[in-house]
């Protein structure tokens, strides 16, 4: 008997008794935090994995199979022109409407791909930050200065922090890069112009299945006929998604008809949208792990579910914590954590060097779904939130979160993960407290 090991269960079974025994569940403020906690992960399931995640699984699954090791090479490893990577990577978010979470699964998928640690923290950071429509509904809301304020910031951000990163790996990267130097140049395996339609195919998809309400005060215009519409927009990108499965990926036609029928018949059957995107993912995976032409179809739906197998449990950890400490916001929904809302909006008044970053440190552990943000932050400032503080909550909090740090720390180690929170909080506390000098 190994009365170490025996010892460490038996602490263990105690500590367990002893949180259930004293459970306070009299307690209306843990009350509240713990329904807080499970709604904010219901609403988690309902609105962003379906939706969010599962086509993000699949759009890095392409990444991971489709798209050649020394194509992600080329542009952002380790050998590659620091201008292009970085400038890509900086942008990126502009087309991709994700939160801290859908762009886990990409990063992972550029990072296992021989991209350089400083392009893919570029890529991890802007990702989420520059959501053009979060954007816009920042500028609309907080104000154009605030808007301004946030896209320049995120784009310097994505870069400064990657380099910084680089720098402080360069051993790391040096030896990347000199192990990518005699990377063979391998043919792809179709034109690249295919993949490129068969990748910006489930982008699109993505993008729009998760366009979000421009405002309650906004009625017309491109964005609202974009919100209006789009669920049409999302078949539309749906018919040419089954056009690169028929005959760029070369899947038997009759497969993937059967899948768009019966994703047909469960949008008509079904009042809810959600319906028709599960059964045309499960039509997908399906006709892709059925195929025997292409090993690489079936490899894409394995990869897929790799990502997911990895990222999944880590995130429903991290949003339960995140509902229970910090409470669930979303929609009309306001229920308070364990911490209350009222001590964050009186610790974040001012433009103090603690409000900015206490807000970067907040910012940085809350969840934010795309666009939720802004709202959040119009009734903190109508609480008495400075508006330094706000930037620097918009620049930590839409990039970073709980559950996102768990699954980077996954990726690429703790001291990494450690390192690349750091640096935004104080990014986004000296920002904060600059444009909180001047607005």
């Amino acid at each position: 008997m190994s009365w170490k090991k025996e010892i460490k269960i038996l602490l263990w079974m105690i500590s367990v008794f002893v949180i259930f025994f004293f459970v306070p569940l009299e307690s209306e403020r843990f009350s509240e935090a713990l329904f807080a906690m499970f709604d904010l992960t219901k609403w988690y399931a309902r609105e962003h994995v379906i939706l969010c995640l599962l086509p993000a699984f699949f759009i890095a699954g392409v990444i991971s199979v489709f798209i050649s090791q020394g194509a992600v090479v080329k542009y952002f490893g380790a050998k590659a022109k620091k201008w292009l990577a970085y400038s890509v990577a900086s942008v990126s978010g502009t087309i991709l409407a994700v939160c801290s979470c859908t762009i886990l699964p990409l990063f992972s998928s550029i990072h296992k791909r021989g991209a350089g640690l400083g392009p893919a923290i570029a890529f991890l950071y802007s990702g989420p930050a520059i959501n053009i429509l979060a954007i816009i509904l920042t500028a609309r809301i907080l104000g154009l200065e605030m808007g301004v304020a946030r896209i320049v910031g995120a784009v310097v951000f994505a870069i400064v922090i990657g380099s910084v990163m680089s720098l402080i790996y360069r051993k790391e990267e040096k030896a990347k890069r000199e192990e990518q130097v005699n990377f063979p140049e391998m043919p792809e395996k179709r034109p690249v112009w295919q993949t490129g339609i068969h990748f910006l195919t489930l982008v699109l998809i993505l993008v729009f299945a998760n366009w979000g309400k421009p405002g309650d005060d906004v009625t017309s215009g491109t964005w609202f006929w974009i919100w209006t519409n789009k669920w049409h927009l999302t078949s539309a990108f749906g018919i040419l998604l089954v056009y690169s499965l028929i005959f760029i990926l070369k899947i038997k036609w009759q497969h993937v008809i059967l899948a768009v029928l019966a994703t047909a018949v469960s949008g008509f059957l079904s009042p809810s949208p959600l319906v028709p995107m599960v059964v045309g993912i499960a039509g997908l995976s399906l006709v892709t792990l059925l195929d025997k032409k292409d090993p690489e179809n079936r490899e894409w739906t394995l990869s897929s579910w790799d990502f997911a197998k990895q990222i999944i449990p880590l995130l429903a950890v991290g949003v339960l914590i995140a509902g229970f400490l910090l409470g669930s916001t979303h929609g009309d929904t306001q229920l308070a954590g364990i911490i209350p809302n009222k001590w964050v909006a009186g610790l974040v008044g001012g433009n103090s060097i603690f409000a900015n970053f206490f807000a970067s440190v907040a910012g940085a552990f809350m969840y934010f779904a795309t666009l939720t943000e802004v709202p959040i932050l119009q009734g903190l400032i109508a609480a008495g939130m400075g508006k330094g503080p706000a930037l620097a909550l918009l620049l930590a909090g839409p990039s970073l979160s709980l559950p996102n740090m768990l699954v980077i720390r996954d990726v690429i180690g703790t001291q990494k993960t450690i390192v690349y929170v750091v640096l935004v909080v104080v990014l986004a506390t000296i920002s904060g407290l600059l444009y909180g000098m001047f607005f």
